[in-house]
C-alpha cells in the first residue's frame, strides 16, 4: 500500500475543508421571517406562533434581506428558498409588492425545493405573481386577450407536477383567475392559499378568484421566487392543517 507522505497529504486536507465549507456555506444559509400558528392556537384564540425558517436552495445569500417586517428579495439569480419543513395540508397568508415594473415572482407550493439538472427552479404547483405592465417591452406567444388576466394568481403544475386547472386557459394547463384584482407596481397585494388534499384555491385580495384540483404532488416544501425582479413580502402567516391520507409517490423526497 502506498502511503502519501505529510507534505502532499496537508494540503491535499486543506483543500477538501475549504471546499467542503464554500459548498455548505452555498447550501445552509437560513433566516427566519414569518410566523407558523398551529390550528389548535386558532381555535382557542390563543397568540402563541412560531417563526419561519427558510433555507436558500440555489440563489446567494444576499438576495434575501430582512428589513424589520419586510423581506426583501433582489430578484437576481433566478432561484428559490424553500421552508424548512414540508407541509401538506395548509393556509398560507403573504402580502406581496414589486419594486419594477413587468416584475415576475411567485411561491411554489408541495414543492421538491430540488431544481431538476439545467434547470434553475424546482416542481411543484406555482401561485404566480406577476407585475400589471408584465407585458410592456416583451415579446411573447400568450394571446392578447389572455394578458389582462395575466398579472396575477396563475395556478399550475410545473416540473411534472400534474393539476386540473378549474379555468382551464385554451390547451394550456394553467388555472386563470376570473378577476383581475392585482394592484401595481409599489402597492401591496394579499395573497391568501388554502391548500387541501391535492386541491389548492387562490384569494387575491378579498376574493377567492382560481385554483386547480387533483394535483399528483400534495405534500413538500413551500418556496419563494426570484425571477428577476426586487419583490417585497410581508405578513407571511402560515396555518397547518390536518393531514390527509397521502401516498408515498404524492409527497416529495426530504431534503
Amino acid at each position: 500500500m502506498k502511503i502519501i507522505s505529510k507534505p502532499i497529504l496537508i494540503p491535499v486536507i486543506f483543500m477538501i475543508l475549504v471546499f467542503s465549507g464554500m459548498n455548505a456555506s452555498a447550501q445552509d444559509f437560513e433566516f427566519t421571517f414569518g410566523r407558523k400558528i398551529s390550528l389548535n392556537d386558532v381555535m382557542t384564540g390563543s397568540n402563541h406562533s412560531e417563526p419561519l425558517k427558510w433555507v436558500n436552495v440555489n440563489t446567494y445569500d444576499d438576495t434575501w434581506t430582512v428589513n424589520g417586517d419586510v423581506l426583501i428579495c433582489k430578484g437576481l439569480p433566478i432561484g428559490v428558498v424553500r421552508s424548512e419543513n414540508q407541509y401538506e395540508n395548509f393556509i398560507m397568508i403573504i402580502e406581496w409588492k414589486f419594486m419594477e415594473r413587468g416584475g415576475n415572482s411567485g411561491l411554489f407550493a408541495w414543492s421538491n425545493a430540488n431544481p431538476a439538472e439545467g434547470r434553475v427552479l424546482p416542481d411543484g404547483v406555482e401561485v404566480q405573481m406577476l407585475e400589471l405592465d408584465y407585458f410592456e417591452g416583451r415579446e411573447t406567444r400568450i394571446p392578447e386577450e389572455w394578458h389582462e388576466y395575466y398579472v396575477h394568481g396563475h395556478l399550475f403544475g410545473v416540473g411534472g407536477v400534474e393539476t386540473l386547472p378549474d379555468n382551464r386557459m385554451g390547451d394550456t394547463n394553467r388555472s386563470n383567475s376570473l378577476e383581475n384584482r392585482c394592484y401595481g407596481m409599489g402597492t401591496w397585494n394579499k395573497y391568501v392559499v388554502v391548500a387541501v388534499d391535492g386541491v389548492l384555491k387562490l384569494s387575491v385580495n378579498g376574493k377567492f378568484v382560481n385554483g386547480i384540483s387533483q394535483a399528483s404532488q400534495k405534500k413538500g416544501y413551500i418556496c419563494l421566487e426570484s425571477e428577476g425582479a426586487e419583490i417585497h413580502f410581508r405578513n407571511i402567516q402560515l396555518i397547518e392543517l390536518p393531514n390527509g391520507i397521502t401516498s408515498h409517490d404524492q409527497v416529495a423526497p426530504l431534503l
